[in-house]
């Protein structure tokens, strides 16, 4: 019987990768600076969610928010803690457009001892010209806690 080589980790190129709807939905981080990150997720037809106007489905949108304030609150506690979403409004203004990706820049305004307060803006081709905005109040949880 052959042994088992034992492989090195594979470090991951972004952090959505660690997140499985992250990752199926391609989402990358693009920047990353002064407490902000832009994260993206490419167009694709598998995304839409009406076929008659080709328009990425609103729950691609959200997650894009969600993920990427998560991760910005992560960033901001220097990765020595996670996160966990308490509450996040988003409001809609505009379907996105066809054939571009979405982007979102988002950042963790305020750090209390037990509560990351975030806010992020979702967009196409501009950010002046959002598709939706939120805002989220995100539960700091220890890292490696055990019961």
């Amino acid at each position: 019987m052959a042994e088992a080589k034992e492989t090195p980790k594979r470090r991951a190129r972004s952090p959505f990768e660690l997140f499985p709807h992250a990752s199926a939905l391609g989402m990358t981080l693009e920047t990353l600076a002064d407490g902000r990150l832009v994260a993206a997720v490419p167009y694709d037809e598998r995304l839409i969610g009406d076929p008659a106007t080709g328009v990425i489905h609103g729950g691609v949108v959200t997650t894009i928010l969600d993920t990427g304030c998560g991760l910005a609150a992560v960033m901001k506690l220097s990765g020595k803690a996670g996160v966990a979403t308490l509450d996040l409004r988003i409001d809609y203004m505009r379907p996105s457009k066809p054939g571009h990706p979405i982007r979102a820049t988002c950042e963790c305004y305020r750090l209390t001892r037990s509560v990351a307060f975030c806010r992020g803006i979702a967009w196409d081709e501009a950010e002046e010209d959002p598709v939706a905005s939120a805002t989220g109040a995100f539960m700091i949880t220890k890292l490696g806690w055990t019961e």
